[in-house]
């Protein structure tokens, strides 16, 4: 199975019974047999520079696979966590959301970024398939789930069913 944002997987596991075939960036026009056109530098291009602003911009704390237990599992307040990807564009938006409630919860809830491009053991954990996706844990248990991009009131509805819980 794969995750996904916008149809690009963030994660697979291979089968044995599928065949996979290696090839360049220079060889792509070469097998493209339906006449599509594509820059395949371009977009490597953007995938370096969302890595860069989506990361740079964001004032929400991360929390890895080795920080997890003590972070999220044993936080003793209500916790957010928002399952993203570097090269992910719906996830930058989602980004400007979580800190802003991050700054407007502050003292009740703590708010969390996991990439699951470097921690996909978590993501599988929790089968997160698709990214953006937002969790809400109280107690150390998954309580609420977001998926995708949504308004702001979504999100703090989400929260506040946590808080009152």
């Amino acid at each position: 199975m794969a995750a996904s944002c916008c149809s690009t997987p963030v994660f697979s596991i291979s089968r044995p019974h599928t065949r996979f075939r290696v090839v360049s960036a220079s060889q792509l026009p070469q097998i493209n047999r339906l006449g599509l056109s594509f820059q395949p530098q371009r977009r490597l291009d953007a995938r370096k520079s969302v890595l860069v602003s989506s990361l740079g911009d964001s004032r929400t704390a991360v929390v890895t696979g080795k920080s997890w237990d003590k972070l999220i599992t044993d936080s003793g307040l209500p916790v957010l966590v928002e399952f993203y990807a570097s090269w992910c564009g719906p996830c930058r938006m989602v980004h400007q959301v979580i800190d802003e409630i991050s700054t407007e919860y502050s003292g009740r809830l703590k708010c969390f970024l996991l990439n699951v491009d470097t921690d996909s053991q978590i993501a599988e954990d929790y089968d997160i398939k698709a990214v953006p996706v937002v969790l809400l844990f109280k107690n150390g248990e998954k309580r609420d789930t977001v998926i995708g991009t949504m308004p702001k009131d979504f999100y703090v509805a989400a929260i506040e069913r946590v808080l009152s819980s």
